[in-house]
């Protein structure tokens, strides 16, 4: 990996496992929208938080997804990812789909923040992957191009986002 001035790595599957139960999470969000009287528009957690701002519950939904995972960022196990991340030579930032509280605590944990120059999670910037923006703001955030950075990540919606910023990808295999 030398030929890339920077390297960005996705953070849930990657470099931690976050002990988060998502079932529990899309459960807890189905209640937000029952309390609100607002029928959900799906099961799905990422399609619920989508949906959210049509029937202004958005910082309500937000707020209960982020509550478990900065928990789950508290209680989260280190991949071998994470041992790779401190021996880099280059600059290295985060791009997650999860809060970047529950980013920034799950790097705390695991002694990982000092080799992290950037960490930019779904609350960071007003759009998330696969929309190219995360991933670019990290990147700009190292003060690197996406030409020579790569994202390393373990979900299509990675792949997806670093084809639309101009980012080399690296793939790893998802956690069983």
């Amino acid at each position: 990996m030398s030929e890339y001035d920077a390297i960005v790595y996705d953070l849930d599957g990657t470099l931690v496992d976050l002990a988060v139960d998502w079932n529990a999470v899309a459960i807890d969000v189905i209640a937000v929208y029952a309390r609100a009287a607002a029928d959900p528009p799906s099961e799905n957690l990422w399609e619920l938080l989508e949906a959210a701002s049509n029937f202004e519950i958005a910082p309500a939904v937000e707020e209960t997804i982020a509550d478990h995972e900065r928990e789950g960022a508290r209680r989260s196990r280190r991949l071998a990812r994470a041992d790779e991340l401190l021996e880099r030579s280059v600059p290295v930032g985060v791009c997650s789909l999860n809060c970047e509280a529950a980013c920034r605590i799950a790097l705390d944990e695991h002694a990982l923040e000092s080799a992290v120059d950037a960490v930019v999670g779904r609350d960071t910037v007003e759009t998330r992957k696969p929309d190219p923006e995360p991933l670019l703001e990290t990147v700009r955030g190292l003060d690197a191009e996406p030409a020579t950075t790569l994202f390393v990540g373990d979900t299509d919606r990675d792949r997806r986002t670093a084809r639309r910023a101009g980012v080399d990808f690296e793939y790893v295999e998802p956690l069983e």
